[in-house]
């Protein structure tokens, strides 16, 4: 039988850029309360540091073992669906849950073995869009318009309290049908999203154009079909056939 401890190793906090180190303290706190222990950081301005340690108030497990990235991809290896947390609506075309939708979709993914990472931005600034971009979804709390951003670890605090509500709940959802193979990781959609972009330039798609918009669009299709290795084995053949055959076009004129 799963525990409520079984499905909560199923998940990561992932703090981005992170100004202050009391903010990751207070957010060890307000994981560990709710029963996670996961916690990923991307590029924080300073960790380990003694005000971290002093508002963990005793989270000190998740300190210790919280993991530190250069860039947001190395925080979300391992990871098949993310979503990012955001106070305020981007330009970045995403689907967009609050807390309550998000937990009942990432509870559902964990029970067929998926690793669930929750992105939360820097204090000042939020995520950005290329940050974003790398969800699947972006969550925000539904807070009053006209006094909105909730301070980090309030905002991680309302998201582990949701998943573990979730996770105690009776109405459990039974787990989708399983992939014949194991779902595509963040890294390895990355190396996708790399090939298809150097793909495109070599077959000449943009003519020119900028191709950010359609770059963002393609993420969010791709994002969305949620594919497992070996699809992402099957378009990286198609793109190598046609780099390829745009190698002998050009040879040709």
């Amino acid at each position: 039988m799963t525990t409520v401890s079984d499905l909560s190793s199923y998940f990561r906090f992932v703090l981005v850029r992170t100004s202050h180190p009391g903010n990751i303290g207070s957010a060890a706190r307000a994981m560990r309360t709710m029963g996670f222990h996961r916690m990923e950081l991307v590029s924080p301005h300073r960790f380990p540091d003694r005000e971290a340690s002093a508002l963990a108030a005793g989270a000190d497990d998740v300190l210790a073992n919280a993991g530190v990235h250069q860039g947001l991809v190395e925080g979300l290896v391992g990871s098949s669906m993310s979503l990012g947390l955001s106070a305020r609506r981007r330009g970045v075309n995403l689907p967009e849950l609050t807390p309550r939708e998000a937990a009942a979709q990432v509870l559902a993914a964990v029970q067929r073995g998926e690793q669930v990472a929750l992105v939360f931005g820097n204090e000042r600034t939020g995520l950005e869009n290329e940050e974003l971009a790398r969800c699947h979804a972006m969550v925000r709390i539904p807070s009053v318009d006209d006094f909105s951003s909730l301070n980090l670890s309030q905002a991680v605090q309302v998201m582990a309290y949701e998943l573990r509500v979730a996770m105690l709940g009776e109405n459990v959802p039974a787990p989708p049908p399983a992939h014949d193979e194991p779902p595509a990781d963040a890294a390895q959609m990355e190396r996708f999203f790399e090939h298809l972009a150097q793909t495109l330039d070599d077959i000449d798609f943009h003519k020119g154009r900028a191709p950010t918009t359609i770059m963002l669009r393609l993420r969010k299709l791709f994002q969305r079909a949620q594919m497992d290795e070996r699809e992402l084995r099957m378009l990286h053949g198609i793109f190598a056939d046609a780099q390829r055959m745009a190698t002998l076009a050009k040879k040709e004129m």
